[in-house]
């Protein structure tokens, strides 16, 4: 199971005289968490070092700092912390005494772990989508019985026959909708599954 985050994250730690402020914050593609980073970034900073996780896509950046010491730990600390779309900007302000590699390493990721336990995080699930066809006589009743059984109608079309439904659920409920939904309406509703 992995998860996301719900909200963005702060945590800060001096290592050795060094300030080591870990953000987290959820994003939905590589694009929002470039924009996120040149957003939150401080620019004052010694090094603003990154890292980001959307299913197979991801980065990361040292800033500066030797390679391997900053980003990829960041990234390590998204991936042992079971987190996906994900984007986490660790920046250091310097504070005289040099850490080594190792040191870095383990400043850099153990903040952004420490960051991602302590934020408020949430299971992702699958989704997937039903479309169907429904009349508006059977459209109440055919809705109210899709939202007991777990699905949201993401869609709502109307034309002279009735309603054209988008819903989605999670991917492990929607045979269940689709045989409730085909059971109500004694088979004149036939709904058809996202294909892929």
């Amino acid at each position: 199971m992995l998860y996301t985050i719900t909200a963005p994250w702060r945590h800060e730690e001096d290592i050795r005289k060094s300030r080591f402020l870990a953000q987290a914050a959820p994003i939905a593609h590589p694009e929002e968490a470039l924009a996120w980073f040149a957003l939150v970034g401080d620019a004052s900073a010694t090094h603003n070092c990154w890292a980001y996780r959307v299913g197979d896509a991801y980065r990361f950046n040292d800033d500066g700092e030797p390679g391997g010491t900053a980003g990829r730990p960041i990234l390590q600390a998204i991936d042992g912390q079971g987190c996906d779309r994900v984007a986490v900007l660790v920046t250091r302000w310097y504070g005289g005494i040099k850490l080594g590699a190792g040191g870095l390493a383990r400043a850099y990721g153990g903040s952004a772990a420490e960051c991602l336990r302590l934020a408020p995080r949430e299971p992702i699930v699958a989704t997937g989508a039903l479309h169907m066809h429904c009349d508006f006589a059977e459209l109440a009743l055919v809705s109210a019985r899709i939202r007991e059984s777990g699905g949201q109608i993401a869609r709502e079309t109307f034309d002279a026959d009735g309603a054209e439904l988008t819903v989605t659920a999670p991917l492990d409920r929607l045979d269940a909708i689709a045989a409730r939904v085909v059971d109500i309406s004694r088979g004149r509703i036939q709904p058809r599954r996202d294909p892929g």
